[in-house]
């Protein structure tokens, strides 16, 4: 066989065959449909619109939910993802009890027969003075209601506590305790002065909890009442702004930061 013959066979079996049209859009729709299962039904995005949660979380981060965690068990999945219920101390996200399509991201305080109860601010469970070094607080106010909880009845003209709340909460109290009943959380805010938590609206329904933050995959300089800015005129200008100053108002020093 000439040598020219032979470079050309070489040649062509070291050619790998390209990839067609139909092909390409066939990984592509794998890829997507892959992306669209893991953010339907394993992690969610996420943005934090309220103080109620700092330091731990800034107004302005955007975290990754993981959706699964707390999910009741798949038999078939069980040894491969994490499932446990939920703990003293995580924090969650969850549909509001008290407006209904409303996310909020609080910390678990109570579990299922704990009880609560706190005095001059400080939150005592089950008897014991509970160490909260994530706390903070912010108003520098007296506020009797919310710093002596459940002990001291909310006043008349206290708007931010539930009127159902108000009518349920005197079921669970016992003495100077609230105490948490079955398939119920008891969530607090990290920012305790300013927190609108169990203490306004009551019990966290296992059923509402949507899962838990795992780390912050974005944070941003954001104004403190963006959340209440609901026209579509406001939405525009701050999704521009957002633009404008992608790199000088991004807090990238929380950028990947876990959630804890």
């Amino acid at each position: 066989m000439p040598k020219t013959d032979k470079k050309k066979d070489e040649k062509k079996q070291d050619e790998k065959p390209r990839e067609t049209t139909v092909e390409f859009l066939a990984s592509l729709a794998g890829v997507l449909v892959t992306g669209l299962f893991i953010i339907t039904f394993i992690v969610q995005a996420f943005e934090i619109p309220s103080s109620s949660m700092e330091n731990t979380l800034l107004i302005g981060d955007h975290v990754f939910v993981n959706r699964e965690q707390f999910a009741p068990p798949t038999p078939w999945a069980k040894f491969v993802l994490p499932y446990r219920d939920v703990r003293r101390g995580d924090i969650v996200v969850f549909l509001s009890p008290a407006q209904p399509g409303l996310y909020v991201v609080k910390r678990v305080i109570g579990v299922p027969g704990d009880r609560i109860h706190l005095r001059d601010g400080v939150v005592y469970r089950n008897g014991q003075k509970m160490d909260e070094p994530y706390v903070i607080r912010s108003a520098g106010d007296s506020n009797p209601y919310r710093d002596n909880f459940p002990a001291v009845p909310p006043p008349s003209d206290f708007s931010n506590v539930n009127p159902a709340w108000q009518l349920t909460m005197p079921q669970h109290i016992q003495g100077e305790d609230l105490v948490v009943p079955e398939n119920s959380y008891f969530g607090m805010g990290d920012n305790r002065d300013v927190s609108l938590d169990s203490r306004f609206w009551g019990f966290i329904p296992r059923e509402n909890v949507i899962g838990r933050p795992m780390f912050i995959y974005w944070s941003f300089e954001t104004p403190r009442d963006q959340y209440e800015r609901t026209e579509a005129s406001e939405r525009l200008k701050f999704l521009a702004h957002v633009v404008l100053h992608f790199f000088d108002q991004t807090r990238w020093r929380r950028t990947l930061r876990f959630v804890n």
